[in-house]
């Protein structure tokens, strides 16, 4: 990668990242905090302050993606992170319940998340773009460690005001670095009139992809409603100390996905090796079903699904910026993260009902359908040309 690309790519994952942050340093203790607020004692609302942020999310990437398209990618970001802030602020200031609802509802529609992955695929050439990719992956899975790690002891130190509101200077700072440190996005081609939205939701390879960013999303939500307590109740790790068990399974993850990434991007095996990963997802599934659940065997299962989790992380939304034709990228792109919030919640809505009624088998097995339904649909798909060769564009 030539130094400007790795500039845009490493800016631009940090935007990400700091998206994500405003999500996972929530959730490990807003429960709790809930107690203390004036309609907290609700579940319902609780689990509404969690959800809302996707929620909103997801229905505004499309029309944020579009915008983006047609105003310039930077102009959408800054206004994402604008609402970003304003929601962290009104989060910060809530008094009670509905007015923290109020907050991440507004956060959540900062959805920049099309807009940041247009970006960097604009600005990287194809035989980088899944690097680039990757890049924002381990930002996120990063950000995850982290806030598992720290969030209780922010949440000690500052309180949950302390918490949103350090989320809203940041990405205030955010701000300037897309407007100071983020190089200048390239030209966009202009809009294909001819070309239709519904041409671009529905072209087939793209579809392949939304159901596997679906599938990989909801299979991820399902198996923590159920892995973490499981690492509590028959790992024999408390609550406080599971980041021992996810910091290292998701850094040793990043260094194994490295040089498959290499590999598929070298020797045009992009499908190969993303096919690969799918069928690893299935062995994990059937891990759960099969292996006994020690510390060490959950450990090395999770393991494998980090592994699985982040090459998939990182070659979905490079593949569909390849496939998707050139003045369609940010629709494209909104599709995409619109499918993926799509996945986070009706993973985690049937894995907590699953849980429930009939059991973490059941999660399991749910995890191993969807996985075997994607790789057949993914079997399917068009290999992409090697590193240097032109991308085949996208057919209606």
């Amino acid at each position: 990668m030539s130094a400007l690309e790795i500039r845009t790519s490493a800016t631009l994952a940090s935007i990400f990242g700091l998206r994500m942050l405003g999500l996972f340093l929530i959730v490990p203790v807003f429960a709790v905090h809930a107690h203390s607020l004036p309609g907290g004692d609700n579940a319902t609302l609780v689990g509404l302050v969690l959800g809302i942020y996707g929620l909103t999310q997801g229905m505004l990437q499309i029309p944020f993606g579009i915008a983006s398209d047609r105003f310039g990618r930077k102009p959408v970001i800054v206004f994402g992170l604008l609402l970003f802030a304003l929601g962290s602020l009104i989060a910060a200031l809530a008094q009670d319940i509905g007015w923290t609802i109020a907050g991440r509802a507004i956060q959540g529609a900062g959805a920049i998340s099309a807009a940041v992955t247009a970006f960097i695929a604009d600005a990287t050439r194809e035989e980088h773009r899944t690097k680039a990719m990757a890049m924002v992956g381990s930002t996120i899975g990063l950000t995850f460690a982290f806030s598992l790690i720290f969030s209780p002891l922010l949440y000690r130190s500052i309180g949950m005001a302390g918490l949103f509101g350090m989320t809203g200077v940041l990405s205030v700072l955010a701000i300037g670095v897309v407007l100071f440190l983020v190089p200048p996005a390239p030209q966009l081609p202009p809009p294909d009139s001819s070309l239709t939205a519904r041409q671009v939701i529905l072209n087939p390879e793209l579809l392949r992809l939304n159901v596997g960013i679906f599938v990989l999303h909801a299979v991820q939500m399902s198996m923590f409603v159920v892995v973490p307590p499981m690492l509590v109740t028959q790992g024999g790790l408390p609550p406080t100390e599971l980041w021992k068990v996810f910091l290292p399974a998701l850094l040793i993850s990043f260094a194994l996905m490295i040089p498959s990434i290499l590999y598929a991007e070298r020797r045009g095996k992009l499908k190969t090796v993303f096919v690969a990963a799918i069928v690893l997802l299935i062995v994990v599934q059937l891990g759960w079903l099969v292996l006994p659940y020690g510390l060490l065997t959950m450990s090395a299962i999770l393991l494998a699904f980090f592994v699985a989790f982040n090459i998939l992380e990182a070659s979905l939304p490079s593949m569909v910026s390849r496939v998707a034709p050139p003045g369609a990228k940010g629709l494209a792109l909104g599709v995409y993260n619109t499918t993926q919030a799509l996945g986070l919640f009706a993973g985690g809505a049937l894995g907590g009902l699953l849980s429930k009624h009939y059991g973490a088998a059941a999660v399991f097995g749910f995890g191993l359908v969807l996985s075997l339904v994607w790789w057949l649909v993914a079997r399917g798909m068009r290999e992409l040309p090697k590193r240097g060769q032109a991308s085949a564009s996208a057919t209606a």
